[in-house]
């Protein structure tokens, strides 16, 4: 008679498959939860990519002035503490000469003055000749003590600027150490940013980089339209912007030219943009120095009412002023969106506004 005892191997399969199913099971359910993006190939609406593309866009735009003030930090230290070497350097041989010339010193005193000054009032020919050996030898001693206080001044100054620089290095390190954790989370947002929109169709995604991220409610990404259904204004002929100085009319040029070349997060320029850093540039070839970062900016110049916005002046937008754009007249600006669009006009009316300024 068979036996129906179970073969413990194949009790052990049975477990085994059991535990690998459920397993599929939890990591499937995990991927539908990892950072809300579902793991099954269906095409999300284009909307809701839009609008969360758009709060992620925003995230890595905050990061992204974050990393230029960090980086203009590191920038700064780092040139601060190559100067301070240099003077270390240049210190240092001052010190070597001066050191020298205490050896040189003690040497002369040690040939002039081995012999007591009393022995040698007694060995001494004639008193004229002593007092003139005598007097010698104070000035030796006189000179080697200036030299000797000079020694001990190079000495400390060295310290004090080894000081400095050291403390130079520690504020280098510590923005070395923020630039590394902004560029982190620009790199993060905008890496979710990337795989919702691979979900989209490439009119869709074309679309949506298009779009200026505003909160326009006539969306371009509503339907499968490529990039000529976006919102944002055709650019409109130089020569009818009424620029109220020589230098406004010098940075909108320069912003004019900008137009087309790709936003590119922490650039300057002179291939691609980052806002700020485009408004920096343009308001650079007028002869006006701005700082980096949006939230210094808004700062730098006369605040400006909306009323009162004339081409030229900077534009701010969103609660935590993270993006800027340079007002050129009716409504209008010309400004860096987000990474997959190009410098364009747009409406200042499709993003939250929070302020103007007037540089110069």
């Amino acid at each position: 008679m068979a036996s129906h005892s179970r073969d413990p191997h194949l009790r052990g399969t049975r477990f085994s498959v059991s535990r690998v199913a459920c397993t599929l099971a939890l990591a499937s359910a995990a991927s539908v939860t990892l950072f809300g993006e579902p793991a099954q190939a269906e095409r999300p609406a284009p909307q809701e990519v839009r609008t969360r593309v758009e709060v992620l866009y925003r995230q890595a735009e905050r990061a992204t002035e974050q990393y230029d003030g960090a980086k203009e930090q590191a920038d700064a230290a780092r040139a601060a503490v190559a100067d301070l070497q240099d003077e270390v350097a240049r210190k240092t041989a001052r010190l070597n000469v001066a050191r020298d010339a205490v050896g040189s010193l003690a040497a002369a005193q040690y040939r002039a003055g081995s012999v007591a000054p009393s022995l040698q009032l007694a060995l001494s020919t004639t008193p004229g000749t002593y007092l003139q050996r005598a007097a010698t030898l104070d000035r030796l001693g006189s000179r080697a003590a200036e030299a000797l206080d000079r020694l001990r001044a190079e000495r400390q100054d060295i310290a004090d600027t080894r000081a400095r620089a050291d403390g130079r290095l520690t504020a280098l390190r510590t923005a070395q150490d923020r630039l590394a954790a902004r560029r982190h989370a620009v790199q993060a947002a905008l890496s979710r940013a990337r795989r919702l929109l691979d979900r989209l169709t490439a009119a869709q995604r074309a679309a949506v980089e298009a779009s200026d991220g505003g909160q326009d409610p006539a969306a371009a990404a509503t339907a499968d339209a490529g990039p000529s259904a976006s919102r944002f204004a055709a650019r409109p002929a130089l020569d009818t912007v009424a620029a109220p100085s020589a230098r406004a009319a010098q940075a909108i040029a320069f912003a004019y030219r900008a137009i087309g070349l790709p936003y590119v997060w922490g650039a300057t320029g002179p291939g691609s943009y980052d806002c700020s850093g485009l408004t920096q540039a343009a308001w650079r070839a007028a002869g006006v120095a701005l700082p980096r970062t949006t939230y210094a900016q808004i700062n730098a110049g006369t605040r400006i009412p909306r009323s009162r916005l004339q081409p030229g002046d900077l534009v701010f937008f969103y609660s935590g002023i993270s993006h800027v754009g340079l007002y050129i007249g009716n409504g209008e600006m010309i400004h860096a969106p987000h990474p997959g669009a190009a410098v364009r006009v747009a409406p200042i009316s499709g993003m939250p506004f929070a302020g103007a300024t007037r540089p110069g």
